[in-house]
This record gives structure tokens, C-alpha cells and sequence, in this order.
């Protein structure tokens, strides 16, 4: 029920802005009023799936969803027009079937869903004089111009070289924090006249104290000198990717100033997810199977760097002793110049003391050498096979997403089409509201189903009154399309709350309505998104054949086998580090969908939350086994064996996880 918070996306409002409106002023200049509501209905769905991330991400995240809505288009026109409400009702409840069992395998799969749902009962129910061979393009073409939008435009203050992040080229001075200290006697004003004669008298007295290894980090500040100007040319191509990256390396600094607090376990699950979000970045579509850029390369070079400064900050977290201020130094810098495009800079060593501080000295100089010279190594991940995806959606958790779903989109479409045929509806057939409401209320994976109808109640009463006043007062269609840009600009913000969110797709919706040579139906959108609230929280909390949990339990088997996979290879002593941080990443990143999966559970009703009790306790549990793995990773690579305080904790782990399994119904074993 809480609003997220953050700053204000000013490019996604400034994309909002120009998608649904002028796509609607250009359809009414070409007198194809029908089509613009179409393109614009497009525009809008694209600009809710329009999320912060990378250029190259954001063609998944627009894109699947979009075709799948045009699939969703024509398949309920077709079925809207050669069906009768029966078969109508049976073909709908299928799709739902389908489109609630696909949004179990990941967030894209779930917009999928969500818009091929949404888009198959607007095209079965709405009133649309163009054939469908018209008003499948101009959906595409809608949701086309948002995703060229986002790939075109411009991200507000995105240059390369930003001075304040430090200079992208030219000399260096050492730094002065870590220089040695004058002698006090020493005359403190520096003499501004060099002597321009070389120095006939070599010096005797070589270093005490030669430091054998060579310190390839420069300084990150600014030369006072004059030199070469850094690069402050416009490239936003990899905004995106370089902001997700810098935020990696602010985590681990953040975890390193945690460590030895209550607030370390906070922090390492920061720094999951900000790896989390740098590699779908970093690995969202291409053309070409590697980076064919410097630029590209350098940012892939630049995540790999900060995997082992990742595994360092973690055994030290675990070791749950304080670090120096120091350790945390240098990581701060790397962000400082990922964000800048800049050069590392000296980066402050820390006393290497025990094997993590060793580790994490040693991934510093790593970071310092590829930063500059990266080849762009994998990013450690592997894609899922078809098999596996497949499995997914025939599993516990797809199967109870698809029964949920279908039977709550079905009931729907059933209520709808008892009430049109019934003449309930008068002049005003929008019955497919009712159906596409139920599909944005019943998707597990949105949040608490009651928290949902409230706001959704909240925001839709809300919206439709503000959308009477605005009619009663505006000039049609210009007024109505300047609000239909107004709201296409609001959409990113209102994303913060699910209220806020349906008050602005409201006004937007009920607009477009009027646009297309409705009248005025306000208080049947009231109405029909308080039926399908109703429904969606009696058909939700019926009693369904199966175990329900099934999503939960899910998530939990696949961390639970993928924190085995990388306890084995860890306790195998392999050399294959990139093989490590792969199955690392697989590790917490399946523990952080199973602790999403498991906070969305816990806030249902009781007769929902009770089927995933105990769950959390696994979740808990399964983090601190993959700490432990990787603080033992760490403590082998230093002196090639375990002490005793890790042997002991693993095996207490592995026993309370076979434990604790049976409370969540769970039958395999972590051996």
C-alpha cells in the first residue's frame, strides 16, 4: 500500500508525453479517429511495460508484450465476430489459462500475459469500425513509436567524461591523502619557481622500502595543469548500462561499510539486486552475439571487475566484524568513474590481514588494470532452454498462475457477457472492461490481491470523477487530446502507487472513449471495475483442486537447487572461477525471486498466506548457506583449506534447511 519513492523520470514523462497524444492528433488530422484510439491504447500499455534499465533492455520489456497484444488483438476480434457468448466465454477462459501460466517464468512473460489478456477482450468487445487487418498495425505501430522514443531520445545530463566524476584524460598527480608527510621543519609554502637545472648530484640512498608491486591505479582527480580537455560529447547509447554498473560498485562500498552491523544482510541483498539489474542490462538483445563496441566492451569489462569485489565484500559481511572506513574508498571511486566514463584513479589498498581483505586488495588491482583494457568477458549468465521454460509454465507455481487467472478472466467474460446480452449495458457496450479490469487485479505477481482491489477501487472512483469534471469543462477533441497527453506523460510517475497508476489510466482510457464517439461513461467504468473487484476476491480465495503455494514453493525449490549446484562446485575446489561467479549469481538471484515471491504471499488474506508459512524460514536460511559458500570460496582461494568454523556452519545449514523443508511441504534434500 506504500508508494515507492525516487526522483522524477523526466525522460519516460517526456516519452509519455509524445506517444499516446500526438499519435492522436494525427490519426484525427487524417480523419481515422478509430485507429488513433487504437495506436494510443498501444502507446499507453508500452508506457506502463516502460521501466528504468538499458536501451537495449527496454526492446524486451516493450517489445514481447506488444507483439503478444497484437496476437491478443486479432484473436479476440476474430473471436468477438464469429462466436457466440458461450464459445466466446470457453476461448477467453483458455487464453487466460495461457497467459496466467506464461507469467510464472519471469517479469517480461507476466506483461506478456497481462497485455495478451487485456488486448483479446478489448478486441473481442470493443466497437471498432476498421477491419482488423487495419487495427492490428496501428496497435503495433502505437506501441512501436514509445519503444523508438525510448531508443532515440536522449537521457537528460547523459555525457561522456563528466568532469565532475573526474577527468577522462590527460596527466596525473599522486595523491595526496596517501603521500608521505613533510618533514616539520620543511618550509610549508611550495616555491612557484622550478629550477630549471637538472640536478648534477644523483642520489645516493636507494629506498628502504621498495614496493615490489608496481600500482597501476591513477589518480581519479583533476590535473590543475593545463592539458587536454575531457570528452563531453553527448552518448546515451549505454546510459543506461553505465548507471546499473556504477550502482554495483556504491552497493559494495555501502555492504563493506555495513559489515560487522545489523544492517549487513540489508545491504548484501542491495547488492544482489543491483547485480541483478547491471546484467539484464547487460544482456538484453543484440544483433551480434559479443559487444561490438569499446564503449560496450569497457562496460562489460567493468561488471566482471566488480563480481570478485562482490565475493571479497561478502565473506567479510559474514566474518560480521567491522572493516576500516578505507576498504570502501575504492569501490566509491570505480562508481565515481563508471558514471564519468573516466579512469579509476588510486584506489586505497586495505591492510590485508586476513584472506577476505586479501581477496578484496586483490579484486581492486584487478578492477584497476581491466578498467581501461577490458575484453569484454561473459557476463555469467546462462539462458534458459526451451525445456526449461516449458517447465516452468507446467509446474506447481505456472499452474496455480494459470488456474487463478483463468478462472478469474472466465468469470469475468461470463458476468460480461450475462450483462450485454442481458441489455443491462443500454447504448454503452463496454463489456470488455470488465474482463480487462479482472486481468490487472488477479496476476499473482502484481502484489497482495486485496491491496490491489482497494487501490484499484480507490483509483478508478477517483479517476472517473476527475474524468466527468475535465469533460463537463473541456473543448472536444482538442481539450481531450491534450488531457490524453497529459496523462501519457503522468503514467511513469503514477507508477509508484497502483492507485495513483488507475486514477491516470482513468482519465486517459475513459477519453479515448470519448474520442472514439462515445458518450460520456464514467459511471459505468465505476460500476464494472467494482464487479470485477468483487469477483476477482470471491473466485480468488475459492478453493482450488491442487496445493495452493505452488509459486512460493517453486521459488524456494529453484534457490534451493541453485545454491546446491554452487555449494558442490565450490566444495570441488575447482579452478573455473567464471563457472563460480556464474553459479553464485544463479544462487542469489533465485533467492531473491523466492523472497519477492514470499513478501507478496505473506501480505494475502489468511486463507491465501497460510499455504506459503513457513517459507520465509527456508528463504532465511538457504542466504545464510550461500554466504557461508561464499566465505569458504574466499577462504580457498587464500590458503586452499577450511577452517573448522566453516565446515561446522555448513553442515548445521544443511541440516536445519532439511529441517525447516517440511514445513512448506518440500521433499528434496541439500546434500
Amino acid at each position: 500500500m506504500r508508494a515507492q519513492r525516487g526522483p522524477v523520470p523526466w525522460a519516460a514523462v517526456t516519452r509519455g508525453a509524445l506517444a499516446a497524444g500526438p499519435l492522436l492528433l494525427a490519426a484525427l488530422l487524417a480523419g481515422r479517429a478509430s485507429l488513433g484510439v487504437v495506436a494510443a491504447i498501444a502507446a499507453m500499455l508500452a508506457g506502463i511495460n516502460d521501466r528504468p534499465g538499458s536501451r537495449r533492455t527496454s526492446v524486451r520489456r516493450i517489445g514481447v508484450p506488444a507483439l503478444a497484444g497484437a496476437v491478443g488483438l486479432l484473436v479476440g476480434s476474430y473471436a468477438g465476430a464469429h462466436l457466440g457468448a458461450f464459445a466466446l466465454t470457453l476461448v477467453l477462459t483458455g487464453l487466460g489459462l495461457v497467459g496466467g501460466g506464461i507469467s510464472a517464468i519471469g517479469p517480461v512473460a507476466s506483461g506478456t500475459g497481462t497485455q495478451l489478456l487485456v488486448t483479446c477482450a478489448v478486441g473481442a468487445g470493443m466497437p471498432l469500425p476498421d477491419p482488423v487487418w487495419q487495427t492490428v498495425p496501428a496497435f503495433l505501430a502505437g506501441a512501436g513509436w514509445l519503444l523508438a522514443l525510448r531508443l532515440l531520445l536522449p537521457t537528460p545530463v547523459s555525457r561522456t567524461g563528466d568532469p565532475r566524476a573526474g577527468r577522462g584524460r590527460g596527466p596525473y598527480r599522486p595523491d595526496s591523502r596517501f603521500a608521505p608527510r613533510p618533514d616539520k621543519h620543511s618550509d610549508p609554502r611550495p616555491d612557484p619557481r622550478p629550477d630549471p637545472r637538472p640536478d648534477p648530484r644523483p642520489d645516493p640512498r636507494p629506498d628502504p622500502r621498495p614496493d615490489p608491486r608496481p600500482d597501476p591505479r591513477p589518480d581519479p582527480r583533476p590535473d590543475p595543469r593545463p592539458g587536454p580537455r575531457p570528452d563531453v560529447r553527448l552518448d546515451f547509447r549505454f546510459d543506461g548500462e553505465r548507471a546499473a554498473v556504477a550502482e554495483v560498485y556504491d552497493a559494495v562500498a555501502a555492504l563493506l561499510d555495513a559489515a560487522g552491523t545489523e544492517h549487513a544482510g540489508a545491504r548484501r541483498a542491495a547488492l544482489t539486486a543491483a547485480l541483478d539489474h547491471a546484467q539484464d542490462a547487460l544482456a538484453g538483445p543484440r544483433l551480434r552475439r559479443h559487444p561490438s563496441s569499446a564503449a560496450e566492451r569497457r562496460l562489460h569489462a567493468q561488471y566482471a571487475a566488480a563480481l570478485p569485489l562482490g565475493e571479497a565484500a561478502t565473506a567479510l559481511a559474514w566474518a560480521e566484524r567491522t572493516v576500516p572506513k578505507r576498504a570502501a574508498e575504492g569501490p566509491r571511486r570505480l562508481a565515481a568513474a563508471v558514471r564519468g566514463n573516466s579512469l579509476a584513479g588510486p584506489l586505497p589498498a586495505p591492510a590485508r590481514t586476513d584472506p577476505a581483505l586479501r581477496a578484496l586488495d586483490a579484486a581492486l588491482l584487478h578492477a584497476a588494470e581491466v578498467f581501461d583494457r577490458g575484453r569484454a568477458p561473459d557476463l555469467h549468465t546462462r539462458r534458459r532452454s526451451v525445456a526449461a521454460l516449458v517447465r516452468t509454465v507446467l509446474g506447481a507455481g505456472g499452474r496455480e498462475y494459470a488456474l487463478r487467472a483463468g478462472l478469474c478472466f472466465g468469470a469475468a467474460v461470463a458476468t460480461a457477457q450475462a450483462l450485454h446480452h442481458g441489455h443491462w449495458y443500454g447504448a454503452h457496450q463496454h463489456w470488455y472492461w470488465l474482463p480487462a479490469t479482472a486481468v490487472f487485479l488477479v496476476k499473482p505477481d502484481l502484489g497482495p490481491l486485496v491491496s490491489r482491489v482497494l487501490c484499484r477501487a480507490a483509483g478508478t472512483v477517483l479517476g472517473a470523477l476527475l474524468f466527468a469534471g475535465f469533460a463537463a469543462v473541456l473543448p472536444r477533441p482538442e481539450g481531450l487530446v491534450v488531457l490524453v497527453a497529459v496523462c501519457g506523460a503522468l503514467v511513469p510517475v503514477a507508477a509508484r502507487h497502483f492507485a495513483a497508476q488507475t486514477t491516470v489510466v482513468t482519465v486517459l482510457v475513459l477519453a479515448l472513449v470519448m474520442v472514439g464517439g462515445e458518450p460520456q461513461a464514467s459511471a459505468g467504468r465505476i460500476g464494472e471495475t467494482l464487479l470485477a473487484c468483487a469477483i476477482v476476491l470471491i473466485v480468488g480465495h475459492l478453493p482450488v483442486p491442487g496445493q495452493r503455494g505452488g509459486g512460493v514453493r517453486a521459488r524456494i525449490d529453484a534457490a534451493d537447487a541453485a545454491a546446491h549446484a554452487y555449494l558442490v562446485h565450490v566444495l570441488g575446489e575447482s579452478d573455473d572461477r567464471a563457472a563460480r561467479w556464474t553459479l553464485r549469481r544463479e544462487a542469489y538471484r533465485t533467492l531473491a525471486e523466492a523472497r519477492a515471491a514470499i513478501a507478496r504471499a505473506a501480505a494475502e488474506l489468511p486463507a491465501l498466506a497460510r499455504h506459503s508459512a513457513g517459507a520465509d524460514e527456508v528463504a532465511a536460511v538457504l542466504e545464510r548457506l550461500v554466504d557461508t559458500t561464499t566465505a569458504s570460496a574466499v577462504h580457498l582461494d587464500d590458503t586452499g583449506r577450511l577452517t573448522p568454523r566453516h565446515t561446522e556452519r555448513l553442515a548445521a545449514l544443511r541440516d536445519e534447511i532439511a529441517t525447516r523443508r517440511g514445513r512448506v511441504g518440500r521433499s528434496r534434500t541439500l546434500a
